[in-house]
């Protein structure tokens, strides 16, 4: 599915269309991130231990790192995939500089 860009008040909003399975899978997946938070949050009101509070950060950010992995799997096989089919270089340019900003 290709990206579609539509402009808002003369700022470019950007959307994907993503099949029912590739949004269902990523939303299962921000909602158990998100139950994960909450877990964390009630575990600085219980005053649990640091260690377990630091070992449950810990699952919350490899949950972010493999939902990042996923969303940019599937950014590279659709949307940069279509650009540059369609002879967008500007792109690969994006992809890079987006690259950048995650492995900092």
């Amino acid at each position: 599915m290709a990206c579609a860009c539509k402009d808002i008040n003369s700022d470019k909003i950007r959307y994907k269309k993503r099949d029912e399975q590739e949004k269902k899978k990523l939303i299962t997946r921000l909602n158990k991130i998100e139950g994960q938070v909450r877990g964390l949050n009630s575990m600085v009101k219980d005053n649990r231990y640091c260690v377990d509070i630091l070992m449950q950060v810990s699952a919350v950010q490899a949950a972010l790192n493999s939902f990042n992995k996923e969303l940019l799997a599937q950014h590279i096989k659709t949307c940069v995939a279509d650009d540059i089919r369609k002879g967008n270089d500007n792109a690969i340019n994006e992809l890079c500089d987006l690259l950048k900003k995650q492995m900092k």
